[in-house]
């Protein structure tokens, strides 16, 4: 139990992090999908970069398949495989999570079609980047689970300063949409062994972000 518990902030304007929002049970339930999900029909990988690097993070998606700068209805970059639906239970899920950071009123259209599901071991790294492979600005909704990491959320110009450091812990939620929705943000670095086992990982964090992608077919 946090001695000083950890409270609702709004880190950028639209920018909302929900600390501890996913209870143990919640987390442990979603833990178990995601390995389901991550056995595919479209499974697990690393992505690979248009310059040919490789993402030390590892990416399963649903409802549409991410690659560099488009999506796509199959693992083009896999095997070819249909990617695994969204199912409607997480996306009820998006809309519960946007109703606590922004009310009901913001959440009532909430409809994510697509989620990247990312594992980090305690070696990966995320650069900054912005989410803007969509044709909607509806908010992105991000959940994290296992270990802690430093989340890094910037500003919609550039890579580079201003931007604000947050600690994610399990169970955690981050919103960021409105003017903040096409802000650089990243992962700089996790915090290997800070996971509680109960959440149902032993090390190492998984991260969803669900989506509105705007996209048709």
């Amino acid at each position: 139990m946090e001695l000083i518990p950890r409270e609702r902030s709004e880190v950028a304007p639209g920018a909302v992090h929900v600390p501890d929002w996913l209870d143990l049970d919640e987390q442990g339930r979603l833990v178990d999908a995601c390995r389901g999900w991550a056995r595919g029909p479209a499974p697990m990988r690393h992505t690979k970069l248009p310059g040919g690097g490789t993402m030390s993070v590892q990416t399963v998606c649903l409802g549409w398949h991410w690659l560099p700068y488009r999506y796509s209805r199959t693992a083009d970059d896999v095997d070819g495989s249909p990617v695994t639906p969204m199912p409607p239970w997480l996306a009820e899920l998006g809309r519960r999570a946007l109703a606590r950071a922004y009310g009901d009123a913001e959440a009532a259209g909430y409809d994510p079609d697509a989620a990247l599901v990312n594992f980090y071991d305690d070696q990966a790294r995320m650069g900054l980047h912005q989410d803007k492979e969509e044709r909607s600005d509806a908010p992105v909704v991000s959940l994290s689970i296992g270990d802690s990491c430093t989340f890094r959320f910037g500003n919609t110009r550039t890579r580079g300063r201003p931007y604000t450091d947050v600690e994610l812990r399990s169970g955690d939620l981050f919103v960021f949409g409105g003017p903040s929705r096409f802000a650089y943000h990243g992962v700089p670095k996790v915090v290997p062994g800070t996971a509680d086992p109960a959440c149902g990982m032993e090390s190492g964090r998984l991260n969803l972000t669900l989506r509105v992608t705007g996209l048709e077919g």
